[in-house]
């Protein structure tokens, strides 16, 4: 089992001055889920190397048993430090690929060119992919082969107006990920803000915040177990 874990190479919050990137929970979380069962885990950015860490989310109060471990991991972190460059990556090489969120992504990933030629690539070959919290926003530029957009008809989740508003950035962000993925056509379902919440709609795997992370790398390995299954 080789995932791909894609993650920003974003670092400034909008014109406020304070920093962004990936949010830990959303790496940390999923990685031992993913590690657990046995896979082959490649790190990716845009530009490589050491992908921005939102400071926020290493702050105690958003700390978890699996931040810390990860904190003390120094083989995952010598990994994180060396990711590989976006644009030198194979759909062909892996099985799956899961977007973690953090504010980064709807500035870089979302418009990135190769991310989605990436995406687009892992739907056509029938790869399952997953993506949590703000990193359901990096689809809003992915297209079905008849140029509709991807997420039009299907069920998501992501990061929430509501939660948006609560964390106070809504003037800030390029784009409320909830509203873009409306206006796509998406039929978008929520939980209660913070609550863990998870759709699968066929290849799709979406997460809505940080919370939901274990959940969704869950859902993507089973995904790929069943797909084992059936080739077997």
């Amino acid at each position: 089992m080789k995932i791909l874990v894609v993650l920003t190479s974003h670092d400034t919050l909008g014109d406020t001055g304070k920093k962004t990137g990936f949010w830990l929970e959303e790496l940390a979380a999923p990685y031992y889920v993913f590690k657990n069962a046995g896979a082959e885990i490649t790190l990716a950015s845009p530009n490589g190397g050491q992908p921005p860490l939102d400071p926020k989310s290493d702050e105690p109060m958003f700390q978890t048993e699996l931040t810390r471990r990860f904190n003390a991991d120094e083989a995952a972190k010598a990994q994180l430090a060396e990711t590989v460059r976006l644009g030198s990556v194979d759909h062909k090489d892996f099985d799956t690929v899961f977007y973690p969120g953090g504010h980064g992504p709807l500035w870089d990933l979302a418009e990135d060119p190769n991310s989605i030629k990436l995406i687009e690539s892992f739907i056509a070959a029938g790869k399952p992919i997953a993506l949590v919290c703000h990193a359901p926003g990096v689809l809003h530029r992915v297209t079905n082969p008849n140029g509709t957009p991807f997420v039009q008809g299907r069920y998501v989740t992501g990061f929430t107006n509501s939660e948006e508003e609560a964390v106070g950035l809504t003037q800030v962000v390029p784009f409320l990920v909830e509203d873009e993925l409306i206006s796509l056509g998406a039929v978008f379902s929520r939980v209660k803000d913070w609550g863990v919440h998870t759709v699968v709609d066929g290849q799709l795997i979406t997460g809505q915040n940080p919370a939901s992370s274990s959940e969704a790398a869950e859902a993507l390995v089973a995904a790929l177990d069943q797909m084992k299954t059936k080739t077997a």
